[in-house]
C-alpha cells in the first residue's frame, strides 16, 4: 500500500470507499444534469472499458460520456475551475499528482478505486535470453545496468501527457534513487546520472499507450516497453502474427501502481453525484470486477474476485511518489530538458495562398508561437532544451528553411529566432505537399541519429503542385531503414484532404491530429503532438 502520510489536505470526503458522503455544495443548477449521463474527464487508456460500461448502463441506466485528457491537463482543468459545470467526474489512472495541489481539496467530492495495474517492463524473449534474466529477480538497477551497457532498448510514453509515462518515470526515479520514503529533491539529484544513462536507451516515445504499441510493432528493433502491466498483457493477447509474446516483469524492488479512482466533483449536480456513486458501486461489484479483470487485464479491487489468468499474484513493494509538487514538477522538467534524448523536428508548414482565408495563417502563427514559451504554453509545451527545430514553409515549392537549436541554460535566443521566423510567414502560392515532405526527409538525413526525429505536416488543402503520391511512395521506399523510422504527424486543418493525410501517416507510422475546430484546436493539436516528439 502506498504511504499516504504526506497528503496534507486529506479530508473525509476523499476516503477511497464506496458510498462516501459529498463534500461541499453542488456548483451547477440541478437542471444541468441529464438523467442517465455522467460526463467524465478521463485517461484515454480507459477506452478499453467500453464493454464493461455498456453492461453497467444496462444494469444501472447510467451511461458515461468520456472526454480524454492527459494527467497534467486534467489536473489543471480541475484546480483552475475549468472543469466546473463541464464534467461530473474525473477518472485518471491515479490521483497522486492531483493530491499535490492543495487547491484541489475543495473540488473533489469522493474518490473510489475501481481496479489497479502496476508499472511493468515487457521484454522480448530473445532480449531476456541474451541478458540471462530470471523475470522474478529483475530489479530497476539491473534494468539500468543493461540499458547503460547498450544491451537493452525500450519505448515509453511521454510523462507530461500520459499517465503510464508519468508512473513509469516515478518508478524508475524511485527505483534508482533508493528512496525509502516520498521522493525528495536530493533523491532525484542523486539519481540523475543514472537516470540520464537509463533514458539514453529510450528509442520510442509517444503521447499515448495505443500509439506506442503500434509504433513498437512497426519498428521491430526495440527490445522492451515500459508501461502498465495491463497494457503489456493486452498487447500479448491481442497481437496477431507478432512472434513470441513479451515477458512481463514487475521489478522485484518495487513498482508504482495505478488504482483508477472514479472521482466525483463537488461542482457536479447532486443528481450526477448520485449517478456516479451508483455506477461506482456497480463497478466494484463481483460481476463487474470479474469482467474488468478478464477483459482489460487490470487487477480487481474487490475481495473475493481473483485476478485474470496470467496476472502474477506475488506482492511487490509500492515505490514512493514525490512528496511535493515542486519535486514532481522538477522531475518532469528534468526529463523534458535534460534526461531524455533530444528531439529533431521538421515543421512542414503550408503557407499557400489559401492560408489567408479565415485568418488561417494567423491561427498557425499563434499556435507555433505558443510553443516558444509565450501565451498559454506550460510544462512540456514549449520547445525543449537541446531540441533542433526546423521550419520548412511551403507553397508551390519549399520556401526559406530555417533551423534553430534550443541551447540548455540559454533558450532565449533560439526561441526568439523561431518566434521571428513564425511572424514572417506569409501565404502565397499553391500546395506542394509531397515535394515538401521529401525535402523534410532529406533535411533530417543530413544530421545525426541520436535523437527522436519526426516531421509535423500542417496543410489546409490537398496537393496541387509538384510531385504526387506515387513519387513520394517511391522516395520513401528508397530511404535507408533508419530514416524510415521517422514518422509524419499530420494536422487536419481547413480544407485539407483527410484521406490523403491518413495515407501519409499510415505509410510513415505517424498519426493524424484533427484541428478543424478553430483556433484553440490547432494550438491543441500542436501541443498534443509534443508527446510524440
Amino acid at each position: 500500500m502506498r504511504p499516504r502520510g504526506w497528503i496534507g489536505f486529506a479530508v473525509a470526503g476523499l476516503m477511497a470507499v464506496t458510498g462516501c458522503t459529498d463534500a461541499g455544495p453542488a456548483g451547477p443548477e440541478e437542471s444541468a444534469y441529464k438523467e442517465g449521463r455522467l460526463r467524465v474527464l478521463a485517461s484515454s487508456e480507459l477506452s478499453d472499458m467500453e464493454p464493461v460500461l455498456k453492461a453497467a448502463k444496462a444494469a444501472t441506466g447510467i451511461g458515461v460520456e468520456f472526454t480524454w485528457s492527459g494527467t497534467l491537463d486534467a489536473v489543471e482543468q480541475v484546480v483552475s475551475g475549468e472543469a466546473d459545470g463541464k464534467y461530473d467526474a474525473i477518472w485518471l489512472s491515479s490521483n497522486d499528482y492531483l493530491r499535490l495541489r492543495p487547491e484541489a481539496a475543495g473540488k473533489l467530492s469522493s474518490e473510489t478505486p475501481v481496479m489497479s495495474s502496476p508499472v511493468a517492463l515487457g521484454v522480448k524473449p530473445q532480449a531476456l535470453a541474451r541478458l540471462g534474466w530470471k523475470p522474478g529477480e529483475v530489479t530497476w538497477p539491473a534494468v539500468h545496468e543493461a540499458v547503460a551497457a547498450g544491451r537493452l532498448t525500450y519505448g515509453m510514453t511521454d510523462p507530461v501527457r500520459s499517465n503510464s509515462g508519468f508512473s513509469a518515470l516515478v518508478s524508475v526515479a524511485s527505483g534508482l534513487s533508493g528512496a525509502q520514503a516520498a521522493l525528495s529533491e536530493p533523491d532525484v539529484k542523486a539519481a540523475t546520472p543514472r537516470l540520464k544513462e537509463f533514458f539514453a536507451g529510450q528509442k520510442l516515445t509517444s503521447g499515448s499507450s495505443g500509439w506506442l504499441v503500434s509504433a513498437y510493432a512497426k519498428r521491430g528493433d526495440v527490445d522492451a516497453l515500459v508501461n502498465y502491466e495491463s497494457v503489456l498483457m493486452s498487447m500479448n493477447r491481442d497481437a496477431k502474427d507478432a512472434g513470441a509474446p513479451l515477458t512481463v516483469i514487475r521489478p522485484r524492488d518495487g513498482v508504482v501502481t495505478a488504482n483508477y479512482p472514479l472521482t466525483l466533483l463537488t461542482s457536479a449536480p447532486a443528481g450526477a453525484r448520485d449517478a456516479g456513486r451508483a455506477l461506482t458501486e456497480y463497478l466494484r461489484g463481483p460481476e463487474a470486477q470479474r469482467a474488468i479483470t478478464e477483459q482489460t487485464l487490470r487487477r480487481p479491487v474487490a475481495s473475493g474476485v481473483a485476478p485474470a489468468a496470467g496476472l502474477d499474484a506475488e506482492k511487490r513493494r509500492e515505490l514512493p511518489f514525490p512528496g511535493s509538487r515542486a519535486v514532481a514538477d522538477g522531475l518532469l522538467a528534468s526529463y523534458e530538458n535534460e534526461l531524455r534524448r533530444p528531439s529533431r523536428t521538421v515543421y512542414v508548414l503550408d503557407t499557400s495562398g489559401s492560408m489567408s482565408d479565415e485568418d488561417r495563417i494567423g491561427r498557425l502563427k499563434s499556435a507555433l508561437t505558443d510553443l516558444t514559451g509565450s501565451g498559454s504554453s506550460g510544462t512540456g509545451r514549449r520547445f525543449r532544451d537541446r531540441e533542433e527545430v526546423t521550419l520548412l514553409p511551403f507553397g508551390s515549392k519549399v520556401k526559406k528553411v530555417r533551423t534553430h537549436v534550443v541551447e540548455p541554460g540559454n533558450p532565449g535566443p533560439a526561441l526568439d529566432a523561431i518566434r521571428g521566423d513564425v511572424k514572417s510567414l506569409e501565404p502565397e502560392g499553391g500546395t506542394a505537399v509531397y515535394g515538401s515532405l521529401e525535402a523534410a526527409y532529406q533535411h533530417l538525413g543530413q544530421g545525426g541519429t541520436d535523437a527522436f526525429t519526426s516531421i509535423v505536416l500542417m496543410t489546409d488543402g490537398e496537393n496541387t503542385e509538384g510531385v504526387g503520391a506515387g513519387h513520394f511512395d517511391s522516395f520513401y521506399a528508397a530511404l535507408p531503414p533508419a530514416q524510415k523510422q521517422t514518422p509524419v504527424f499530420a494536422v487536419l486543418f481547413g480544407d485539407s484532404d483527410r484521406k490523403e493525410l491518413t495515407r501519409i501517416t499510415e505509410l510513415t507510422g505517424g498519426r493524424l491530429f484533427d484541428a478543424t475546430g478553430g483556433n484553440r484546436s490547432l494550438a491543441g493539436a500542436f501541443e498534443e503532438i509534443r508527446g510524440y516528439q
